[in-house]
């Protein structure tokens, strides 16, 4: 896009009119908000509607299967933010992605909410997995394109725009999963549904007035013919890969396991390739080759994060269920409801993280310390699990603060991590692969749970102190060692802190 048509599209939109701000970020807020109460909403109660009984409105699957399923689920909707991304640059713009995505959560929504069958369950997925990859990636570029570049604005814009995520998925499961555990599942997918029908319709009758030019330009459009050869191909390749599931399905040559197993590998086959191809790309200079090899560890102690951060909608769900004291202080406990303190404490402290590497200044410490610290607080939420089981045994309900104080203790380390790897990934990444490797990033992500989709299948209550205490020590040592590269790391980031 030219520096003329981003002036074009911020002259477009109405400068002030909310809270400061541009009245666009009104309309982006609310459509993400409700875009994250639906997701996090299902999600607070998808796997228990996987493994739950039928008689319990359930669909009966194996816990553990239940547990892979969803991990996958996790790992698709992050490696789909890259088909989503490359849509909106080439084919239709940000603002079609996000109604197309949109369009498309809700449908997978309101599938989940008609009582059904596994064949039902897996359309859904399918449907906000794609929606889910149009809307995520191209309402956050949104929100960038409605300030000039040298405005002041944009930093806090961000930070109310992800006050906005939080928020959405802190009210969801005290909402959908609250009424999907105590009245019926489907009506909790149902009010999901709603809520992204409302997300969608604030942002279909205010971007016109509100939103100006924003999103309607397509960065790097395909030509004509293009499009016409990408519509051919899609649909054949469609063709194919019905062909084959049609085949290998009924002949029981793709099962759940071998397709965890493509998931997984492609997990880390993907960003492998992103890596190799940006290192020995010619448009890369030796400084930012030296920073790529910076940035491989910080990958990777990214991926050891978020397996085990992610572990919070599925073994640590499972242990809300079954393993926590529900009946406590004269309430009942909905296991939903757990999954409200991870954006809770991010509202709550991502602030105080904010002033204090602010007020440290030059003293704050280095990105990879930063991580190191983040690996720290990750390995000790789970070592944290073992310590009810040690002192009242194995068998005995856990006192719930003990989980909610897991749930704080990793997001203490997503605050030393998760913005810290968002501001290094600007300034490691190569010139010419800036867009490419921000997808990067958050392909740790799906990594993290394409890897979980194999390991959740070890948990049981039988193995819990195993389980937890294993991945919390690897997690410790991760953390020493990429503490004492440092210095090496360092000095291959060629200057950058």
């Amino acid at each position: 896009m030219s520096d003329d048509d981003k002036q074009k599209i911020v002259a477009s939109v109405p400068q002030t009119g909310f809270i400061g701000h541009p009245k666009g970020l009104f309309t982006l807020f609310f459509t993400e908000f409700w875009e994250r109460f639906s997701y996090y909403g299902m999600r607070a109660i998808l796997v228990y509607y996987m493994y739950y009984e039928t008689s319990q409105g359930g669909l009966g699957i194996d816990q553990k299967t239940a547990l892979a399923i969803m991990s996958l689920y996790g790992s698709l909707v992050y490696m789909s933010g890259i088909i989503g991304g490359w849509l909106s640059d080439r084919v239709f713009g940000n603002s079609k992605a996000v109604f197309y995505g949109g369009i498309l959560i809700m449908l997978g929504h309101l599938v989940l909410a008609i009582p059904g069958n596994a064949a039902l369950f897996f359309t859904s997925m399918f449907l906000i997995i794609i929606g889910t990859g149009l809307l995520k990636p191209n309402v956050s570029s949104m929100v960038g394109e409605i300030y000039r570049v040298d405005d002041h604005r944009r930093d806090s814009a961000f930070s109310i725009f992800y006050t906005g995520i939080n928020l959405g998925g802190f009210l969801a499961p005290l909402t959908v999963g609250t009424i999907g555990m105590n009245n019926n599942f489907h009506l909790g997918f149902a009010l999901a549904a709603i809520g992204m029908f409302i997300g969608l319709l604030v942002y279909i009758f205010s971007r016109k007035k509100n939103l100006g030019l924003a999103g309607t330009f397509v960065v790097n459009p395909l030509p004509a013919s293009e499009k016409k050869k990408l519509v051919t191909r899609f649909s054949v390749a469609l063709l194919i890969l019905l062909i084959i599931l049609a085949v290998t399905i009924p002949t029981g040559i793709l099962t759940f396991t071998v397709f965890s197993g493509i998931i997984g590998i492609l997990g880390i086959l993907i960003p492998t390739l992103y890596f190799i191809v940006m290192y020995r790309s010619p448009k890369t200079s030796a400084v930012e080759r030296s920073r790529i090899l910076a940035y491989i560890p910080l990958f990777i102690a990214s991926v050891m994060f978020w397996a085990i951060e992610e572990q919070g909608s599925t073994i640590l769900a499972s242990f809300a269920d079954r393993r926590t004291q529900l009946d406590y202080a004269g309430i009942h406990i909905s296991p939903a409801w757990f999954q409200s303190l991870n954006p809770l404490f991010i509202i709550v402290f991502a602030p105080i993280f904010g002033w204090l590497w602010l007020k440290l200044g030059d003293r704050q410490p280095s990105i990879p310390t930063k991580f190191s610290l983040g690996l720290l607080f990750a390995g000790l939420s789970f070592l944290l699990i073992l310590l009810p089981a040690l002192i009242g045994g194995s068998g005995s309900l856990v006192n719930p603060l003990w989980l909610v104080l897991s749930y704080f203790i990793v997001v203490i380390g997503e605050l030393c991590l998760s913005p810290v790897g968002l501001s290094a990934t600007t300034k490691l990444a190569p010139a010419a692969f800036l867009a490419q490797t921000m997808s990067l990033w958050f392909l740790s992500n799906a990594g993290a749970q394409a890897i979980n989709a194999q390991i959740v299948k070890l948990y049981s209550e039988e193995s819990e102190m195993m389980y937890f205490g294993v991945i919390g020590v690897i997690a410790l040592v991760l953390s020493g060692i990429l503490f004492l590269l440092t210095p090496k790391i360092l000095g291959y980031m060629k200057g950058v802190r």
